[in-house]
Formats: C-alpha cells, structure tokens, sequence
C-alpha cells in the first residue's frame, strides 16, 4: 500500500520536472534562434543608394573659398592626448565629446578629469558614447563621477537589448571633441590608451590620423565646426540615444566618490596652461565639409561610400585610400573596378595580417586579398612597429580625413564620418604623412610580395598563426557585419 502511494505522490512530480526541464530547452532554443534572426537577418541585405541621395551629391561643392577654419594633422599619441586637455582646460562655455570606445584607464581619466575640472567651472559638458561600449565598459565609478555632476550629460546610442536583438549591431562610429564652437579635434581615435598618450608599450599602440580644426571666425556659418555640430545634434536627439549614467546604484556611490577624488588628484595635469600657438600649428583651409552616413541603427543606404566612391571614379589625377581593414562587399568591390579601370592609379595602403590589431578583419583579408587584387588596385601592406588605425583619402586635390574605414560595418551599419579639405596647405601634410607611412609598406601582389630594401615581411605570430586558418574560413558567412 506504501508503494503504491509512493508511486501515485512522486512520480508525477518527477514527469512534471521533465516536462519544465523540456519546455525551458524549447523556450532557451527557440530565443536563440529569435536572437541569431534578429540580430544577423536586418543586415544582411544591403540597401541601394537613393536616387534622392545621387541626386543631392555635387562633388564640385567641395572645392571654393571662403571658409573660417585652420587647421593641422595630428598623429603622436601623446600629442593627441595633451591636445584634448590642453583645449578642455581652456573651456568656457561648452564641450561635445563624441566616442566609440571610452575605457576606465590612464588616459581617459585624464580626459576625465580635465571634464571635471570643466564642469566646476560652469562648463556644459555633453558626452555622446556609443551603447555597445557604454553597455561593456560604461558602469565604472569613474564615468559615475562626472555622470552626477548638473551641467553632464551622457547619453549611449543604441544600447544593446536582449529583447530587441538588432540594436546589437548599427553602432555609433563617430569620434570627436568640440569645444566652445571653436576648435575640434576629429578623426579615428578611441578614448582609451592604445590611442592617447605614451601608457602603453610601443607594440600596444595604433597609429592614427586626428584633425584639429580652430574656427577664426565669430560665429559657425563658414566653419566645417558648425556642420559637424548640426549632425551631432541630429544623432543627440535620436530615439536611440538615452541619457545614461543618471542614477548611481547604491553598491557604486562609495566607489563614485572615490574616483571623483582620485580624479581630482590628476587636476595638475588637467588644467595645463594653454600652450599651442594656433597660427603656427595650422594651416589656411580655403573649403572643409563633412560627409556622413545614416543616422538611424538599421542597415543603412551605403551614403559615405558612394560618395567616396563617386569622387574615385571621377578623378583625373590619381587616388590614394588609407584604411585600417578591407572587407568590401560585392558592390564596393565593383566600384573599386571601375575607380580602377580607367587611366588614374587607385593605391591603398591597408594593415598587414602580422600588423593589424582587428583579428576578424585581418581573417578576412587572407581570404579575400586576392579578389581585392583583381580589382586593379595597387595594395600596399602597412609592416610598421604597430598597427596603424588611420582612416584617410587622397582624390586629386582633395583630401580627406576621418573614422570610415573601407569594409562593410562602416559602409551599411555603422554612422561614419569624413572631413573633404579643398587645401593644398592641409593636402600636403596629409601626403607627406601617407608617404612616410608607405616607406614601411610592401606591394603585394597575386603571386606575393614585392621586394624592398629595408622593409621585410613580417610573419604573423601565435596566436595567429594557428586561428588564422581556420577563422579566415569561418567568418565568410557573417562577413556582412565585419
């Protein structure tokens, strides 16, 4: 009688246990396949260029006279970083700081406390930080610090939500600082230490190209400062972008003040007396403008690239690419067939697999070098002391600078932009720069490298040397997001 009712008590229950264990699989399953739709499907078909786009595009507004700016190429680590704090210790009204990737170290909470110090002197201070980055590295007590004080805001583009899978691509690319509608730093660099200042190893850093812009004129309307304000506060006011960092959690509050200490101990550096002589540090700009992609998280129409790509196929003279990654789709491919058809030289100076930093791309290159090859395009492979991050163009006599890189993620997901310089003063600095930085490059071509005293091939190390075969392989179907 005692088994009988043991068998009637449990074993129902442990039916009932199989069962939710059962449905939870089913449930976990098919929430995967939700997310991997998701979150790969929306991007996976690349838009068209609007005839509405096409038609708005006059290259021949690019060149002319008439702008306000000056301006200077800055390419030392250190000195991009004394730059930022040199011109957030001079703030008066107020500053716009613009990040992909903002990280608690060195470097940052230099910036960070040079925005403190601003702050306390009645300085608004907007931040703009991609969600991504802001959803991995945004919680430390440091960005609390400056996140409580009234005059900062912070607000993440597009944070990621597990619920809503898409929003974990169609990132905010944009990199730069404005400050007090006069001068601006823009280019490729994160905020963090392997692109500001001497913190780490020479073998840790990555080359890169800043633009600093000083506005001589009283007011924005010639200045390239007020386009680029303009488009910040089109992605300021997006939907997607949501003030962030506004209520500390109670496990942070001790750690928050902490760190607000901490940074006040770094004020002696913060608020280093202006020491830049902006005449002699620039040069005359007769026209700069801004191009840009999209603004909104979906896949995006591929705005910057044919822009790009229709200045390419119109040059006359010659084109120069520079580029941290090449992972094009079908249609760029096409187009640097035809840029590269006709009697102008197309060269592009790309990272080598050994060099470059972005392990998914490099895969990819090894892959797909050759398809780049037959495009007709004169492939120079970057085999410099450390990666090189630099995103930049020679188009006759223009050129530009700033955070698109050539491959896919900047073409149809990310918001990208480039500055256009009409300026034979800028243009100069620029080449001589590209120049230097090809002398430490090799010609590849299908059937290897050229040879070329003193730059040697060099080999790419473990881990590489062992994931490279298989990752090049593996990445071929979700290329599109690379």
């Amino acid at each position: 009688m005692k088994k009988n009712l043991y068998q009637v008590i449990t074993q129902p229950k442990k039916c009932n246990g199989r069962k939710v264990l059962r449905v939870l699989r089913w449930v976990l399953l098919l929430y995967l396949l939700y997310f991997a739709v998701g979150a790969l499907a929306p991007f996976a078909i690349h838009p068209q260029v609007s005839a509405e786009t096409q038609a708005a595009f006059d290259p021949a507004a690019l060149r002319g006279t008439g702008s306000t700016d000056r301006a200077s190429l800055v390419l030392d680590n250190q000195e991009a970083l004394d730059l930022r704090l040199q011109l957030i210790a001079q703030a008066r009204e107020s500053i716009v700081l613009t990040s992909f990737d903002i990280r608690d170290c060195e470097s940052a909470r230099d910036v960070f406390a040079a925005l403190l110090a601003a702050s306390e002197r009645g300085v608004k201070i907007q931040i703009l930080w991609d969600g991504m980055s802001g959803f991995l590295h945004g919680r430390a007590p440091v960005f609390y610090a400056l996140a409580r004080r009234s005059n900062v805001e912070i607000r993440f583009y597009n944070e990621p939500n597990f619920l809503l899978p898409w929003t974990f691509n169609g990132r905010m690319h944009d990199k730069y600082l404005i400050v007090d509608h006069t001068y601006m730093v823009l280019g490729g660099r994160n905020t963090f230490d392997l692109f500001l200042g001497d913190y780490v190893p020479e073998d840790d850093k990555s080359h890169d190209n800043d633009v600093f812009l000083w506005n001589t004129g009283s007011t924005t309307a010639r200045s390239v400062i007020g386009q680029v304000e303009d488009y910040f506060a089109q992605v300021w006011d997006r939907p997607e972008s949501r003030p962030a960092l506004q209520r500390i959690p109670f496990w942070v509050t001790k750690d928050a003040a902490e760190a607000e200490s901490q940074l006040r101990e770094r004020d002696a550096y913060a608020t280093l007396p202006l020491a830049l002589d902006y005449t002699s540090a620039t040069v005359p700009v007769d026209r700069c403008t801004l191009l840009t992609n999209p603004t909104h998280i979906l896949a995006k129409e591929p705005v910057l690239w044919w822009q790009l790509q229709r200045l390419m196929e119109e040059a006359e003279e010659h084109v120069y690419l520079q580029t941290p990654y090449a992972v094009p789709s079908r249609d760029m491919y096409e187009g640097l067939t035809r840029a590269a058809g006709g009697d102008v030289p197309v060269v592009l100076q790309v990272n080598s697999v050994a060099v470059g930093d972005n392990f998914v791309a490099s895969s990819d290159y090894l892959t797909n070098r050759d398809r780049l090859l037959d495009t007709g395009v004169t492939v120079w492979e970057w085999f410099g002391d450390y990666s090189s991050h630099g995103k930049a163009a020679l188009i006759d006599d223009l050129a530009i600078v700033g955070s698109y890189n050539f491959d896919m993620r900047s073409t149809y997901l990310d918001t990208e932009m480039m500055l256009v310089f009409d300026s034979p003063a800028f243009y100069d600095l620029l080449e001589e720069n590209l120049d230097a930085m090809e002398e430490q490059c090799l010609q590849v071509t299908p059937e290897g490298y050229l040879p070329r005293e003193g730059v040697e091939e060099k080999p790419y190390q473990d881990p590489k040397s062992f994931l490279y075969p298989v990752t090049r392989w593996l990445t071929q179907p979700f290329r599109f997001l690379l």
